[in-house]
């Protein structure tokens, strides 16, 4: 099925998207109050107004404060189909979302209650909205790698329906190359792997996850323009890179939306798609974050439909599904008649 001509955005997937960071403030009072846990905050207008971060770190604290609200398996299952509906609404066809397991196991959330809610999220998000999902267990760089390695021991003694694994959380001061016996695990079994790197740490950390962790792809990588080698490479190899302007901006790894560093990443052939991250906390969700540099970077409707494409060629989906979103966003650019013009302007 293809894209009607006067949809105001391509088809999509979103392909860096953390689950707990679309807890909006109303669903995590309404949480909060089914499971008896006190908010720091007087109401959801209260908690939206904390959100004003000052980096990764000032995040971070206020996202795993706001996540003890999630304690059973309807709680994730309820915060996973609010997401996909947004995401429909949105354009979105097909989502990869990353989950904090190790954070939820740590407070005493048994981990077959996070799984089996997100899993049943996804089934029924993808039901009523037609847009698909995968569950991708992220590694957090923060804590010790061997948390890392007997999570994927539970996860694989469950048979959990996992698609892959990831690297997330704090970069700066923590090395991926502790994670590497769990990637190699992870891949032996046949899962996926992507990992954050270069937001705030510096271009070399790309060759690290790719050449330490075997990741597939890298989410951020925004930092790679530093180096021309981290570039060269990243170009010859078409490695997928997951961008999230907004929330680069929001945390203040970029000065602001006009000094983001896509149109240089777009001209230098990257293979970049945008994404939103964590869009309750940054106040853009992947449509908003398209329709946000479209209209800073003036780009085409040509461009916009390569970062769509780009989305769906960087996902976890088998091939022929690729093959058929991507004849969409086609059908998309090529309602307009336009033909592929040069890079964005910065």
């Amino acid at each position: 099925m293809t894209a009607p001509p006067t949809t105001p955005r391509p088809p999509r997937a979103e392909l860096h998207l953390h689950l707990e960071g679309t807890l909006e403030p109303e669903l995590a009072f309404s949480l909060a109050e089914r499971n008896r846990v006190a908010l720091p905050f007087a109401d959801p207008a209260a908690l939206r107004a904390a959100y004003d971060f000052t980096d990764l770190q000032s995040f971070l604290d206020l996202y795993h404060a706001t996540s003890q609200v999630l304690r059973t398996a309807e709680d994730f299952a309820d915060l996973t189909v609010a997401y996909l509906r947004r995401a429909a609404a949105g354009g979105v066809r097909h989502a990869e979302v990353m989950v904090d397991l190790q954070t939820h196991v740590a407070r005493g959330v048994p981990l077959e209650e996070v799984v089996a809610g997100v899993a049943r999220g996804l089934a029924d998000g993808e039901a009523e909205t037609g847009v698909s999902g995968l569950l991708i267990a992220a590694f957090l760089r923060h804590r010790p790698a061997a948390e890392a390695d007997a999570l994927l021991d539970d996860l694989l003694a469950l048979d959990a329906p996992v698609a892959g694994v990831g690297l997330a959380s704090t970069e700066v001061g923590f090395s991926a190359a502790p994670f590497a016996p769990a990637f190699a695990r992870a891949a032996a079994h046949g899962l996926r792997r992507t990992a954050h790197a270069a937001e705030e740490g510096p271009a070399w950390h790309v060759t690290e996850v790719l050449d330490v962790l075997g990741a597939e792809r890298v989410d951020h990588g925004i930092r790679a323009l530093e180096d021309p080698d981290v570039v060269a490479r990243l170009v010859r190899d078409q490695v997928p890179l997951t961008v999230c302007p907004v929330s680069n901006v929001r945390l203040r790894a970029v000065p602001s939306l006009a000094e983001h560093p896509l149109p240089r990443m777009l001209a230098a052939g990257l293979n970049v798609s945008l994404n939103s991250d964590d869009p309750s906390y940054f106040g853009g969700y992947v449509d908003e974050v398209d329709d946000a540099v479209t209209a800073q970077f003036h780009l085409t409707r040509d461009q916009r439909a390569d970062l769509a494409a780009a989305s769906f060629r960087g996902s976890f989906l088998p091939a022929e599904r690729v093959a058929t979103h991507v004849a969409d966003v086609e059908a998309w650019r090529g309602a307009s008649g336009n033909t592929r013009p040069g890079p964005a302007a910065s």
